[in-house]
């Protein structure tokens, strides 16, 4: 089956986008997935990535499935993904819930779960110490995961870690069998790839 992921991020820039379709076709593929039937589409900003779900969604062929992937941005307390993003963003529910899935509460949280991989793209004085440390990183807020991230990479020759310069990058260092296990919302999203792969 044909499987097409939406994802945001990648902002406006063609560079970025393929930054991020290079990030991600290599960390699926470090969890052992095999990403030839799988097309990745940076769609830049969060409504974007929707709207191009959408899109393909309602024009879906036979043989096709298509995917959203974006950050939750909060803390999902919601009872399903759907009604989170109904809720939050006023999005119009499309499919079930196999067609949307959230890197929880953005894609950095996924850092903490291989803090090995993170560490070695930026090299010497990376300070893990400085990360946030609940063992529920579905439940630490962005304002914290981010901060930790500065402390822990402000040291280091790349510099405190900026989302443009450095996000997509990072995780073409990272296991993807790690961040598989981050937690439940991670699980998801590899599981049904897994799946349908």
């Amino acid at each position: 089956m044909k499987t097409t992921i939406y994802i945001e991020g990648g902002g406006k820039t063609k560079y970025l986008k393929s930054e991020l379709r290079q990030g991600f076709k290599l960390l699926f593929q470090s969890s052992g997935l095999d990403g030839k039937q799988l097309k990745i589409v940076a769609s830049g900003s969060r409504n974007e990535a929707y709207s191009d779900f959408a899109t393909a969604f309602k024009n879906i062929k036979s043989g096709e499935t298509v995917l959203l992937l974006v950050d939750s941005e909060d803390i999902v307390s919601a009872s399903t993904k759907w009604e989170h993003v109904v809720l939050r963003d006023s999005w119009t529910k499309l499919g079930t819930e196999e067609n949307i899935f959230f890197m929880v509460v953005c894609m950095e949280s996924w850092f903490l779960a291989d803090t090995t991989g993170v560490e070695d793209f930026f090299g010497q004085n990376f300070d893990a110490s400085k990360l946030p440390k609940n063992i529920n990183r579905e439940a630490i807020d962005k304002k914290q995961l981010y901060d930790g991230l500065k402390k822990a990479t402000k040291n280091t020759s790349k510099g405190e870690y900026g989302k443009g310069q450095h996000s997509f990058k990072i995780l073409t260092h990272l296991d993807g069998r790690k961040i598989e296990q981050h937690g439940k919302y991670s699980k998801e999203i590899f599981g049904y790839l897994r799946q349908v792969l």
